[in-house]
């Protein structure tokens, strides 16, 4: 049969609406699997790029902390408190180290950063085994750490700038097909490797080690202290909002939820306001015992910022106040979005007692309250006996390193991981590391002398923050 009738003959099955039909069907079929396909295929290569983002962004947070700790360790000024930091930087270093191993870059390419991380821990491990044996550490060892923090400094600065590339998208992981153990083996022709080899020459130079081998969310007890009063149903908690707000000011109160899990049980609520546009609303928690506002969020767009922190500052105290809470300071802030974050805490004969926190979140352009957060408070606050310390601020600035200068201080009471809490004296302070000065509040026990812990003071362009 010659080709002519071939095709002839193909005419006249095609011409059949039987035969026509199973045609038109295989081709839809072939075609929808196609679809599938390329899809399935653009699924795993978005599921790649996400655990690619994910390891990068949390190795990224563990080189800073790394950084941090290394600072506090240079501030600890007794065995114990320094072997507590060096094993929190011998642990980060770990976790940084291990998210390192599972980005699709040759290991050749991050050689240098991987043996950093890995130095890092082990000097880390080291020192908090000869601090555990109440060994201080040597002048040279303080030079080392020293030494390594600007190591870490600049490695946190390269991973902030590659960061940015990521979320601008201007860097991709590339498309990686096979799902398993494989995936982290593999580096993508798309990989920019050149910006990682560009990081890594940081620390062409770093030389070989030689070595021997704020309280916002700490203190939440099982029986609330601050919630006092008598149990009331929903009807009569919107009181509690109607007070909050001005009953002037709100238009409907409506019924969301209630949570009677964990240790405040509360009633949440939507709040719709007058002469505002409707999608303007409040979401708003009362405690069921009492009516105590626990929390709110007003979704009220802020357009301009025509006051300045310290304004917002003596605004949310006035509110404080004017709601019958006496005796707030601030501590810390945050500004974004024309908004300012304050955190408030509570002080008592001279003595901030910082488990008894509120948060105020102000609106720059007027001063209104557009968030409140009172779980610290609601959880500790109680009037205290605040003791006598047995020790004298100046015998406790004695145990502070004569490496840090402090500027100011004052008695704190402070909470514990342990859901306890401890009267202290509170120095803040400052070091020089590298060049650059560094702020920190040490504490010590006003009892026994003991230092209890050490925050690093953050000062950045949007407000200051501590950890």
């Amino acid at each position: 049969m010659s080709f002519r009738e071939k095709l002839l003959d193909l005419k006249r099955r095609l011409s059949d609406r039987k035969m026509y039909s199973i045609v038109v069907v295989l081709i839809a079929t072939v075609a929808i699997w196609g679809i599938y396909q390329y899809k399935h295929a653009a699924n795993l290569r978005q599921e790649l790029d996400n655990q690619y983002n994910r390891a990068f962004f949390d190795m990224t947070g563990y080189v800073h902390n790394v950084e941090v700790l290394l600072v506090k360790s240079l501030i600890a000024s007794t065995p114990s408190k320094a072997a507590a930091t060096m094993q929190e930087a011998w642990r980060q270093a770990n976790l940084a180290q291990t998210n390192l191993g599972q980005l699709p870059v040759s290991q050749q390419v991050l050689a240098n950063t991987s043996k950093f991380l890995t130095q890092v821990g082990d000097l880390s491990y080291s020192l908090n085994n000869q601090n555990m044996q109440g060994k201080p550490l040597s002048e040279q060892q303080y030079k080392t750490i020293e030494q390594l923090h600007g190591f870490a400094v600049s490695l946190g600065n390269s991973l902030n700038d590659l960061q940015g590339q990521i979320t601008a998208g201007r860097i991709k992981w590339g498309a990686l097909s096979n799902k398993g153990t494989p995936l982290f083996q593999k580096t993508s022709s798309n990989m920019p490797a050149g910006e990682f080899e560009n990081l890594d020459k940081t620390f062409q130079e770093y030389p070989r080690l030689i070595y021997d081998g704020p309280f916002s969310d700490h203190l939440v007890t099982a029986e609330p202290r601050g919630v006092t009063g008598n149990e009331l149903n929903s009807e009569q908690a919107k009181q509690s909002v109607l007070n909050f707000f001005g009953a002037d000011k709100v238009k409907v109160i409506s019924d969301v939820n209630r949570n009677d899990t964990g240790p405040i049980k509360t009633y949440s609520y939507k709040v719709s306001f007058n002469n505002v546009p409707a999608e303007q609303t409040a979401s708003i928690d009362v405690t069921q015992k009492g009516g105590h506002i626990f929390w709110m969020l007003y979704n009220r767009p802020v357009a301009t910022g025509s006051l300045d922190v310290d304004q917002a500052k003596a605004a949310g105290r006035k509110y404080l106040e004017s709601h019958g809470i006496k005796g707030m300071v601030d501590t810390y802030y945050i500004k974004e979005d024309n908004t300012a974050t304050i955190n408030y805490a509570y002080k008592q004969d001279n003595t901030v007692i910082y488990p008894d926190l509120i948060k105020l979140k102000i609106a720059l352009d007027n001063g209104e309250i557009v968030g409140f957060e009172s779980k610290g408070y609601l959880s500790a606050h109680v009037a205290r006996t605040i003791p006598k310390p047995k020790i004298t601020e100046n015998q406790a600035r004695a145990v502070v390193t004569p490496r840090m200068k402090v500027m100011s201080s004052g008695l704190a009471i402070i909470p514990t991981e342990y859901k306890t809490e401890i009267f202290t004296y509170e120095f803040k302070g400052r070091i020089s590391v590298n060049g650059k000065d560094n702020d920190f509040l040490v504490y010590i026990n006003a009892d026994t002398g003991k230092e209890e812990n050490i925050l690093m003071i953050i000062d950045t362009p949007n407000g200051i923050l501590t950890m």
